[in-house]
């Protein structure tokens, strides 16, 4: 596993030699919500507390709590690189806002064998 998941938000995994301790983050929003732990287990238990407790405060505050990877990003890319999508995507009939989106669902399928 390289991604811890919860309700949604998914936690990068790391680890620190110098401290022993494995450790991460909520990918995916503005904010920073942290979370460590010895074993996988304990870093999995404090991901899903952390996320908890950001929720709590969210709606204690009476705040819309974020939400990571809403579909819907920025891409800057070269001109030239934009022409020959933009040209690639008429030639098939298809915005180039699909053509982006096929290409990337493409990339996913050959690194993981995963549709999306």
């Amino acid at each position: 596993m390289k991604h811890l998941e919860y309700k949604g938000y998914t936690g990068s995994i790391e680890y620190s030699k110098e401290d022993n301790l494995l450790y991460g983050k909520v990918l995916g929003i503005k904010g920073l919500i942290s979370f460590e732990g010895n074993t996988g287990h304990a870093l999995e238990a404090d991901f899903k507390e952390a996320i908890e407790v950001y929720l709590t405060d969210c709606k204690n505050d009476g705040i819309e709590p974020e939400k990571p990877f809403k579909g819907s990003f920025n891409v800057r890319v070269s001109p030239k690189l934009h022409q020959k999508a933009a040209l690639l995507a008429m030639e098939d009939k298809m915005s180039l806002n699909s053509f982006v989106a096929e290409s990337i669902r493409e990339r996913i399928f050959k690194e993981t064998g995963s549709q999306l």
